[in-house]
């Protein structure tokens, strides 16, 4: 049985909370109706997918079926929380796509080596999130076969 493209959870690590709004908004824009579950640094964000501390119940802490993962961020940033989610064996199924301010080729090289699936840099206007938000989403939940989902 195919599952409804409404039924993805879509992780955010980002510490900006009108990048997570903005994400957001062009989602139910888009048409794209997946929860979108949002985190504020790397630690939350292995905290999360290790379902440790208020992230516990998978009932309000699902595991994601698409990780979207800025770099610069507090307290462990984005290329640490890759280096460690893509080691680990138990995570490494889940895609992880590097979405980020940065367009500089040594962070690029940095998240293809360390396991990013994607690396897309943020869109600089609201049309241009929405139709990334359509692109991504389709690619990730209707043309590609991931493990674990049908």
């Amino acid at each position: 049985m195919k599952r409804p493209a409404s039924n993805h959870t879509i992780l955010m690590a980002d510490d900006d909370a009108d990048d997570c709004l903005l994400v957001a908004e062009a989602l139910r824009e888009a048409g794209q109706h997946h929860a979108l579950r949002t985190v504020r640094d790397g630690e939350q964000l292995l905290d999360y997918m290790h379902r440790r501390g208020s992230f516990a119940d998978p009932a309000t802490s699902p595991r994601p079926d698409l990780v979207l993962l800025d770099l610069k961020m507090p307290r462990k940033d984005g290329r640490e929380a890759l280096r460690e989610l893509k080691a680990d064996a138990h995570f490494r199924p889940v895609p992880i796509v590097v979405f980020t301010t940065s367009t500089a080729p040594d962070d690029i090289g940095y998240c293809y080596r360390h396991g990013a699936n994607s690396f897309i840099a943020k869109p600089a206007t609201f049309r241009g999130m929405v139709d990334l938000m359509n692109d991504v989403t389709r690619y990730w939940f209707q043309i590609v076969k991931l493990e674990g989902l049908p």
